[in-house]
């Protein structure tokens, strides 16, 4: 009676610490599975198989292997990346246009709208009361305010349009030429100054378009000046003057008149210029082609 329970006791604890042995060598097979095949589902079922029929083990090789899988899903989609949607390059180029309503677009409208109302203030109560004179001075002179910023606002700012394009120049001369054809109505500018002045306006104006295709001819600084002097002059007719000040936009206005000339002149000779290189360098091109 003694005996028999010993080698009970025995006999399960032997098979006991077998189980015991066996049970390590489970995760190291499931391990080292892992480790040399990259993938948790190879060591899964080596795991297992070594186990010794433990569930405890099966189920850290199984976890192993979920875990392995786990970092190769991780791996892939990290990879992948995000996806442009379909039609995306439209929508950036839409984005990336300049709105027609921006700031420059606006001061360019806003010039465009002033000159009806400068001619109306001009000939108010027949063009010679210095109240009136005065209003459509302030009219003016906030046109050719315009005229400095809208141009600066669109080349900082990237706001460069179609229709700032078309519009600037055309707000320009037409608030101008308003001014000087209200001045030679009422008498108080000569008829010629407003044709020379208009007239080369109107001259550079086509000039550039017939050479835009061989390139464009930049504004110079003469041209600027110009402009500036113009601008000052007319300011000043405008305005009821008596006395000294009288006298002094007469000799401003001729000051502007010549510098109109001049610079009128010079972009004549730098589109004759620009034009004639032009045809040489297609002429050469053509050459070299059939060369």
């Amino acid at each position: 009676m003694t005996g028999v329970p010993a080698p009970a006791a025995g006999g399960s604890g032997a098979p006991g610490t077998r189980g015991a042995a066996g049970a390590p060598d489970a995760p190291r097979a499931g391990i080292s599975g892992t480790g040399t095949t990259g993938s948790g589902t190879t060591g899964s079922p080596v795991s297992g198989t070594s186990a010794s029929g433990k569930g405890a083990t099966g189920a850290g090789a199984a976890g192993a292997g979920v875990s392995g899988a786990g970092t190769s899903g991780t791996g892939v989609s990290g990879g992948q990346g995000p996806k442009t949607p379909r039609g995306g390059k439209l929508i950036d180029a839409a984005v990336n246009q300049a709105s027609v309503w921006n700031v420059a677009n606006l001061l360019t409208m806003l010039r465009l709208v002033l000159v009806p109302g400068f001619v109306a203030l001009m000939l108010a109560d027949g063009g010679y009361d210095p109240v009136w004179r005065a209003w459509a001075w302030a009219a003016f002179a906030v046109a050719m305010i315009t005229d400095v910023f809208d141009g600066h606002l669109a080349r900082t700012y990237n706001l460069v349009t179609d229709f700032g394009k078309i519009a600037d120049p055309i707000a320009d001369k037409a608030i101008m030429g308003a001014a000087l054809i209200c001045l030679s109505y009422l008498g108080d500018l000569p008829w010629w100054v407003t044709g020379v002045i208009l007239g080369r306006e109107l001259g550079i104006t086509l000039l550039r378009f017939w050479v835009i295709r061989y390139g464009v001819i930049p504004a110079s600084r003469g041209g600027k000046l110009k402009t500036l002097t113009q601008g000052i002059a007319v300011g000043m007719y405008v305005l009821a003057l008596t006395g000294p000040l009288a006298t002094l936009r007469f000799w401003v206005m001729a000051g502007a008149v010549a510098l109109t000339v001049v610079t009128g002149a010079d972009y004549v000779r730098q589109a004759i210029v620009l034009r004639r290189e032009g045809i040489a360098e297609r002429k050469a091109a053509a050459e070299e082609a059939e060369a």
